[in-house]
């Protein structure tokens, strides 16, 4: 086990969630404590990251979330809008703690890597600062290849390792859907796995379909 890790997404709704629930899922099946954290939950409720992964695992020891906004926005412009003290250190010493306390400690994303935090930081400063590679996950159609590419050279001017690209509801319908992966590959230098829609409706799907179309090398943890 090399540990800790980042799912981090090209934008808000590609799927980080469910494939951070599956890659949970996946670790603790094969006896490793694995444990999620979401930074900042916003848009609660009804929206729960943290309790989605929880339910995919069958336990709350899964996942836990460090701060909850009512606003659907950004956690730096929900704080705002509530008059809610956001403190980006508080957030950043919070995932540390869970990432030392876990054999394996999973950071999920906000939205995509330049959504304001808190404190003048973004989500990239976050996984900067914290020094942990990630698994970026993308939509599978047309327009990914500009989202895709500009996140990994983000990343790659933070000198965050990148272990792989999830294309997630990847169905292969369209000609930009079949062609996507190699592409990105070839832009980015980076390896891609396509993930089919899954079940999303019942958590515990989730870990299957993750399990069955993700490699093993593009988890930083089993590498």
């Amino acid at each position: 086990m090399t540990g800790d890790f980042a799912v981090v997404g090209t934008g808000t709704g590609v799927g980080k969630t469910v494939v951070t629930a599956g890659l949970v899922g996946w670790l603790r099946e094969e006896g490793v404590d694995a444990t999620a954290v979401k930074p900042c939950q916003t848009g609660y409720p009804p929206d729960d990251d943290a309790a989605y992964v929880a339910e995919a695992c069958g336990t709350d020891d899964a996942a836990t979330c460090l701060r909850r906004l009512e606003p659907a926005l950004a956690p730096a412009v929900a704080a705002e809008q509530v008059d809610a003290e956001l403190p980006y250190d508080e957030i950043r010493a919070g995932c540390a703690h869970i990432l030392e306390g876990s054999e394996v400690g999973v950071v999920e994303g906000i939205g995509g890597l330049r959504v304001p935090l808190a404190g003048g930081r973004e989500v990239l400063d976050l996984v900067a600062d914290l020094a942990i590679p990630v698994v970026i996950v993308a939509r599978s159609g047309l327009g990914t290849l500009n989202h895709t590419a500009l996140t990994v050279a983000a990343l790659d001017r933070r000198s965050v390792p990148v272990s792989g690209v999830v294309l997630n509801e990847y169905e292969g319908a369209t000609t930009a859907e079949r062609t996507n992966p190699a592409v990105i590959e070839r832009m980015t230098g980076e390896s891609v796995a396509t993930l089919p829609p899954l079940a999303t409706g019942k958590p515990t799907a989730v870990v299957d379909g993750v399990r069955n179309h993700v490699p093993r090398s593009l988890v930083p943890a089993f590498e």
